[in-house]
């Protein structure tokens, strides 16, 4: 449509020739320019990944001389892409010393992947063993913020089963065993601002919103090391939950198994209890985690 126009305004004479095709040249500039601009925006996060990257295998910190040299940049650019991931908090600088490291965002991030994709994608096994030894709903669920998310699950075998949600899914970490088994390992402070952040809300005659008479069954849910829901977030539901934790012993999820009240007898419970925990360790050893750890834990907070 531009080109059109400039032709219809030089066949009237109201623009010179020279003059159209500078006008015609305008719009490739336009994309050259927008495309050197893209081209240096990737080229800068190309870079910045390769700082990060060079930062993690240093082993320590880095002079800022060695890794412009390592990173093929000049001193100037390899100064303000640290700066920028300093100021993200990607990098820091070594107190005391003029030389980077990594920073503490970047394990937010490593987190956040271990929880959204390497977490479910490894517990699936131990969740259909799970599935197997109970015959119940099996879940895999994580922290997110103040809400439990589940973030994987496998159906009951059952023809009477129980309706838990689907993935994705946000629950109240007050009422549910995988939020209560996940609580009960936080740091009081931390454990009393979630609960009041959500408010406590009561789903069911049976759930506690009493947050002194919570912190006392967190307790409980330390020593015993599984977390139970007895009809607690739904009517007719009964559920147990252990922590999943990693190699530093800090909990990165939880399982749990749901029944219906009619078929949760002290034995079934039992079994659900067992098989709960037995599974709730199998995956923890895959992140590294063992059982002196959530002992420790249990004896520090108790």
């Amino acid at each position: 449509m531009v080109c059109l126009v400039a032709n219809d305004l030089h066949a009237s004479g109201a623009i010179p020739g020279d003059a159209q095709e500078a006008d015609a040249r305008a719009p490739v500039r336009q994309v050259k320019s927008r495309a050197r601009a893209e081209s240096g925006s990737v080229q800068s996060v190309e870079r910045a990944i390769s700082l990060l990257e060079l930062l993690a295998q240093s082993g320590g910190g880095t002079s800022l001389t060695d890794l412009s040299a390592r990173a093929g940049l000049n001193i100037s650019t390899c100064h303000h892409l640290l700066a920028t991931l300093m100021r993200a908090g990607y990098v820091a600088q070594v107190p005391g010393r003029r030389t980077y490291a990594l920073g503490a965002r970047v394990l937010h991030l490593g987190q956040a992947f271990l929880r959204q994709v390497d977490l479910p994608r490894r517990a699936q096994a131990v969740l259909d063993r799970l599935n197997a030894a109970t015959g119940e709903a099996v879940h895999l669920a994580v922290l997110q913020g103040d809400q439990v998310v589940t973030v994987a699950k496998s159906e009951a075998r059952q023809a009477v089963r129980v309706d838990t949600g689907v993935i994705g899914s946000a629950e109240a970490p007050h009422a549910t065993a995988t939020g209560k088994a996940m609580l009960a390992w936080l740091p009081e402070d931390q454990m009393r601002r979630i609960l009041t952040a959500n408010g406590m809300t009561r789903f069911t005659p049976n759930t506690i919103t009493d947050i002194s008479e919570l912190v006392e069954d967190m307790r409980h849910v330390r020593r015993n090391g599984f977390a139970l829901d007895r009809e607690e977030f739904q009517v007719g539901v009964v559920c147990v939950g252990a922590a999943v934790r990693d190699h530093s012993g800090a909990v990165i999820g939880a399982l749990s198994a749901s029944a219906p009240a009619f078929r949760a007898s002290e034995e079934h419970l039992a079994r659900m209890r067992a098989a709960v925990a037995d599974a709730a360790r199998a995956l923890s050893a895959e992140f590294g985690a063992d059982d002196r750890s959530s002992t420790a834990s249990a004896q520090t907070q108790d």
